[in-house]
């Protein structure tokens, strides 16, 4: 257990992992590049897309449709208490 702790701890380790990657990827990508292929376009433009979409999610709406959906919620409460109907009749 104390190696593994050792391991994320140490900045070594994510170079090493990072080094892997990358050389990994380029030895993927080189030859799709080299032939002229589409593939790599389309895994760029999904990519940029799931990491787009879900930045916009976490950092603008989450926060801000949960409230909404809170607020509402309590609208509705208070609705239904003042006009003595039942949320589920």
């Amino acid at each position: 257990m104390a190696s593994f702790i050792e391991k994320i701890v140490s900045p070594a380790f994510y170079q090493k992992k990072m080094a892997s990657t990358t050389h990994s990827l380029a030895e993927y990508y080189k030859p799709l590049f080299r032939s002229g292929s589409i593939k790599p376009l389309w895994h760029i433009m999904i990519a940029t897309s799931v990491i787009m979409y879900t930045q916009n999610y976490v950092f603008n709406k989450g926060v801000h449709v949960q409230h909404k959906r809170e607020e509402q919620k309590k609208a509705l409460e208070e609705y239904y208490s003042n006009h003595g109907i039942t949320p589920h009749h």
